[in-house]
């Protein structure tokens, strides 16, 4: 992409006692980095001839040299003899552009951007603040926050590289150590867990790929994917849901950043732990690619239109699932500390978390897992498979916060029974499953799929007829009700 820059902002740029604004100084950097031209019209040289000052005059003209300047146009021929030679420069620019000699003009001339309103080119010409911000959405990712996991760049782990950790990335693979170097280099990134000691646990290196080539018999990922290139979780740390965490991450990542595949590699019948996993969130084996199976799961960024049961979906395309009027919604009160533990990426803008004495470590399962389970003494009918669980934090925030699809739901009265269904997905003691099991127990097992950016409160819900009260069991709503709450929820 070529971007004709404004003598304005080319002086600014070549004037060191001016000092850059952040939008320009992102401007600069996204699109140098990102390879786009940066350009000038002949024309600006005019421009920097009327400066009085003549030392400042010839210091520009000799830095203006790092960029490409554009010579050679026709006659312009909003230029008569009444045009000023500030005015006579700017539409020489702006004609520029109307011949398609660059995508885009960069100016902070308020009268020139209203002259190209006036001319039909106001699409075309952009203030510094504007095209940082274009520049922004094009190339620079959101980042994932969770808590229990860090967003690194390889090189700060390199320090690291001996360690026992790497000792099977490094058997599994010849040359792992100049691969990982390179790719530090290059200036990968990477999701990484430790425990409470800080002891690395967990690591996924991660790459995005464009139409990328992943089987040897010539399979193609049309578009942007997210590969994820290395993926271990360590022995002793099998057991504390990071699997799920980082897929959690690789699945934020790419829902944000608008991503419609994720894939990665894996030796066939090495790590059938992992192939389990990668299965039950919908990853698909594509084909083989070095000898090593490609797993692939696709992401649409619009939910597509499929007959299929409602569960099956979620797994193969979650975050989406069916809502439709033939599935069922369940509205499930949860008391605010439960909530932080089971929820701890959530976070309601304008509040405090974690609540007072709570105590919520890296060694938290439940919160670092996407399949969980919620426990009540709830009597109604339901949630059944692939119906909607909704999810509403009492206490403090009285909001419905968090879309879940439901896996299972029974009611038992077994404590070893219920211990064995829930297994990691809780925060329950089994003294404390023993203590519930006095009366029958509800088990509801789901997958969570997202929080609420924009939760509506108890009072919003009420006056759109959502729900009347807060709910003190589960209770089940309407589709239309349903439909409400999610139009709540979009402001």
């Amino acid at each position: 992409m070529r971007f004709l820059l404004d003598t304005n902002v080319l002086i600014t740029l070549e004037d060191s006692s001016q000092a850059f604004s952040a939008d320009l100084a992102d401007f600069v950097r996204l699109a140098q980095g990102n390879g786009h031209d940066l350009t000038y019209h002949e024309a600006s040289h005019r421009d920097f001839d009327r400066d009085s000052d003549g030392g400042r005059r010839k210091r520009n003209r000799e830095r203006i040299r790092q960029y490409e300047c554009l010579p050679g146009f026709p006659e312009c021929p909003w230029n008569g003899a009444e045009t000023s030679p500030n005015d006579s420069v700017d539409n020489e620019i702006l004609y520029a552009v109307s011949l398609s000699a660059a995508n885009y003009v960069i100016t902070e001339d308020k009268p020139m951007l209203r002259a190209a309103q006036k001319r039909g080119l106001g699409t075309q010409v952009m203030a510094i603040q504007e095209a940082a911000q274009f520049l922004r959405q094009l190339h620079e990712r959101k980042a994932v926050r969770l808590p229990n996991i860090q967003e690194v760049q390889l090189y700060a782990l390199t320090p690291e590289l001996s360690s026992a950790f790497f000792d099977s990335l490094r058997a599994g693979y010849e040359g792992f150590d100049e691969w990982y170097r390179k790719k530090a280099a290059e200036g990968r990134r990477a999701w990484v867990h430790r425990d409470d000691s800080g002891a690395l646990g967990g690591l996924c290196v991660y790459a995005e790929q464009v139409d990328e080539l992943i089987t040897h018999d010539g399979k193609r990922l049309e578009g942007r994917a997210l590969k994820l290139c290395t993926f271990k979780v360590a022995e002793t740390h099998r057991a504390r849901k990071i699997g799920e965490l980082f897929l959690k991450a690789a699945f934020t990542y790419a829902t944000t950043n608008e991503l419609t595949n994720i894939f990665l590699t894996v030796k066939p019948g090495e790590q059938p732990r992992l192939v389990e996993m990668l299965e039950d969130f919908g990853f698909l084996l594509a084909g083989t690619h070095k000898g090593d199976d490609v797993y692939v799961k696709p992401h649409p960024v619009k939910a597509p239109s499929l007959a299929m049961p409602p569960l099956d979906y979620a797994r193969r395309f979650f975050p989406h699932v069916q809502d439709g009027p033939e599935i069922g919604k369940f509205v499930i009160p949860i008391q605010s500390q439960f909530h932080r533990i089971l929820f701890p990426d959530y976070k309601l803008k304008g509040t405090h978390d974690p609540l007072p004495g709570l105590d919520i470590t890296p060694d938290n399962p439940a919160g670092n897992a996407i399949k969980l389970a919620y426990l009540c003494h709830a009597k109604i009918k339901g949630p059944f498979t692939g119906d909607l669980a909704l999810f509403y934090r009492s206490k403090d925030h009285h909001r419905i916060t968090t879309l879940g699809v439901v896996e299972t739901s029974e009611t038992c009265t077994d404590p070893d029974l219920i211990a064995r269904m829930v297994r990691r997905r809780t925060v329950y003691s089994m003294d404390e499953i023993q203590a519930m099991t006095d009366r029958p127990v509800k088990v509801i097992l789901f997958r969570a799929v997202r929080h609420f950016q924009h939760p509506p409160t108890l009072r919003e819900l009420a006056r759109k007829g959502v729900m009347n009260t807060a709910p003190m069991t589960i209770r089940a709503i309407s589709h239309s009700a349903y439909e409400t709450f999610r139009e709540l929820t979009c402001v």
